[in-house]
């Protein structure tokens, strides 16, 4: 039986001992359906730079006391390398939509890290042309993310101005049309959302038969214009990412940097609440203290390699298994 928004708003807003038989649920429907292993999948966070204004996002344009950096291809390519060596079977490229790296530019890219490594790639450069994605997966990308952030077009509409949530959809259904593997998300704790809002977020995701869901935390930061308004808790976000688990069994699911930045533990309970993949950073340590979409972000200081060794110990501390496969996509015909 499909959970209705209803049944998921009902969720959501658990309470004491209700909590942990929810997050319980979640994580048998997670073994159910997905296994014990966790996907790591490594991100390359290569340019700042960014065209738009978001209010709720470090890198936004007008964001002046932020130092810039862009990776050159080879530098880019030099991180997948090292990703892939250390166990990683997703690249993951991501950036702000950084105007400078052309569809011609990240496709060439795509092309050489398909041709070298033994590995999926994952896209994440927000907004573009139908063209750009075409180009980008006739290059080989495997998989495509761009979060909605939220279902409320009034709310949507105010963080990201110039922006609308009609054309984003747009732009999810086209990633769909195209045979990438789509990936959406939403902020949990926004000012203006309620619970009706978070349940309304996951059927969207479901409506749009999305193959990963991001759900993290709202933390806001100070060099943006919502830098004074409260953040998402770990609580809310854990049963928001558990109701999703329960709406959408096949969806991969990530314990997100931003839950382990609120809560030392953060990533380790996501895993036991439905989430089945964790995302080390392997941006170079000289640029990732200027990749900070909040405050706080845990990592930064970690090399590489001790930042999949963390991912690993949690995935051991949660008592599961590093996956070895790539983690495609499962299709919803098996729910």
């Amino acid at each position: 039986m499909e959970l209705s928004k209803e049944d998921l708003a009902v969720l959501i807003s658990a309470e004491g001992e209700e909590c942990g038989a929810l997050f319980q649920l979640a994580d048998q429907v997670r073994q159910r359906y997905l296994g014990e292993e966790v996907h790591l999948r490594g991100i390359v966070e290569f340019s700042n730079y960014c065209r738009n204004n978001c209010l709720f996002c470090g890198l936004r344009r007008n964001n002046w006391e932020l130092s810039r950096y862009r990776m050159a291809p080879d530098e880019i390519l030099e991180s997948a390398h090292e990703a892939a060596g250390l166990g990683c079977k997703t690249i993951v490229l991501q950036s702000g939509e950084d105007e400078y790296y052309t569809a011609g530019i990240l496709a060439e890219l795509v092309h050489r890290i398909k041709k070298g490594l033994d590995v999926a790639v994952t896209l994440s450069v927000g907004d573009r042309p139908r063209a750009d994605y075409e180009t980008l997966r006739q290059a080989g990308a495997d998989r495509y993310l761009l979060k909605q952030e939220t279902c409320d077009p009034v709310l949507f509409g105010m963080l990201k101005p110039g922006s609308s949530l009609a054309g984003r959809i747009e732009k999810l259904r086209w990633l769909g049309e195209l045979g990438f593997q789509v990936g959406s998300g939403n902020m949990v704790g926004l000012p203006g959302q309620t619970v009706e809002t978070l349940a309304g977020d996951i059927t969207l995701m479901r409506e749009l038969k999305v193959e990963m869901a991001g759900i993290g935390p709202f933390i806001p930061n100070s060099q943006t214009p919502l830098g004074n308004c409260p953040g998402g808790t770990l609580e809310l976000t854990l049963k928001t990412l558990a109701a999703a688990r329960l709406a959408m069994r096949l969806v991969h699911l990530p314990a997100t940097t931003a839950v382990r930045t609120i809560h030392p533990l953060g990533r380790e309970r996501a895993l036991r609440s439905g989430a089945n993949v964790i995302m080390p950073n392997m941006t170079p340590l000289k640029y990732r203290t200027n990749y900070q979409l909040y405050p706080g972000k845990t990592g930064l200081g970690e090399t590489p390699e001790e930042s999949y060794a963390t991912a690993v110990k949690a995935v051991h501390d949660a008592g599961r298994k590093v996956a070895s496969g790539y983690g495609h996509s499962l299709t919803y015909a098996k729910s």
